[in-house]
């Protein structure tokens, strides 16, 4: 591993590689260096507005891609950015390729990621709560709330004729200030029809994925965004122990949260379970569908 450092802020690369186009943005005041797509981003702020600026095609710490690969993954992403353009998606300023690396420019979204990628050992050393878990202990109120911004963007998905590829917890922002949901990286959503063409090594985490996610040549779509979201939600109002999410990722296989540590009505978790049945004929056969059965149980 190679150490850089771009104004103050360190992070680890697997080879150096000259960065100094940031500072047409400003200064860098953050850098998340432990994703796994082959990104680096940096938070940049020249005093008077700030960025997220997402790179691709460096050698990452932590990338499981090859690097031109990731470029060019990065670059089809722009135009995903610019069609499902919507209030809660963060928004996209400019794009542009840069000696082999893309870069695509973001406004700044405050807010914490829901699923912490690279902070485990700092919660843990300072006894702090993780985002996730702050969310958790948020009332429910606020929750659903963040919740039904999700539906709209995900029933908004749907309309424009998109699957959500890669959603869960670490594609949403969540601003404890203000109680604003962002959606901050949607890089894999296509448009459909689309199939799953790598079997069990197809996008996402395990503690969400359909059973067809996991099929080589399965239709991926509305239906298995709907479980997608279903499998959101059990972390949102359930909880799991430990021991449960391990055996979600040996036995490549998502379960739903026991009703004993289910927080909302017993209609919703019925609602939820709906959305999560391991039969695509047994779900809602869209997400409008499952979003108006979700509010109108909310609202009972």
């Amino acid at each position: 591993m190679v150490s850089q450092t771009i104004n103050g802020v360190s992070f680890q690369m697997k080879e150096a590689r000259d960065f100094s186009f940031l500072q047409r943005y400003g200064q860098v005041f953050c850098v998340f260096d432990q994703n796994d797509s082959g990104n680096i981003s940096f938070g940049v702020d020249n005093g008077k507005e700030k960025h997220f600026i997402k790179v691709a095609g460096a050698k990452t710490a932590q990338s499981c891609a090859d690097p031109r690969q990731a470029a060019e993954t990065l670059k089809e992403a722009v135009p995903v950015y610019t069609e499902l353009a919507y209030p809660n998606l963060i928004q996209l300023v400019e794009h542009f390729a840069a000696d082999g690396l893309y870069v695509a420019v973001f406004k700044w979204a405050d807010g914490d990621c829901l699923f912490d990628h690279w902070n485990f050992e700092t919660y843990k050393a300072n006894a702090e709560l993780s985002p996730g878990e702050r969310f958790k202990k948020l009332p429910r109120e606020k929750r659903l709330r963040a919740v039904d911004a999700i539906f709209d963007f995900l029933t908004f998905t749907e309309a424009k004729g998109y699957v959500a590829v890669d959603f869960y917890d670490g594609s949403i922002l969540y601003d404890f200030q203000r109680d604003v949901v962002t959606i901050c990286d949607i890089d894999f959503f296509s448009k459909t029809p689309y199939f799953n063409d790598a079997g069990e090594d197809y996008w996402g985490t395990k503690r969400f994925k359909a059973p067809e996610e996991y099929r080589k040549g399965a239709r991926i779509d509305t239906v298995t965004n709907v479980f997608t979201l279903g499998a959101l939600l059990c972390h949102f109002f359930g909880g799991y122990t430990d021991a449960e999410i391990s055996v979600m990722y040996q036995k490549n296989a998502f379960f739903p949260c026991r009703y004993e540590t289910w927080e909302l009505s017993e209609s919703l978790y019925q609602v939820t379970l709906k959305a999560v049945e391991r039969d695509r004929a047994n779900r809602f056969d869209s997400m409008r569908a499952f979003r108006e059965v979700w509010r109108a149980n909310t609202r009972d």
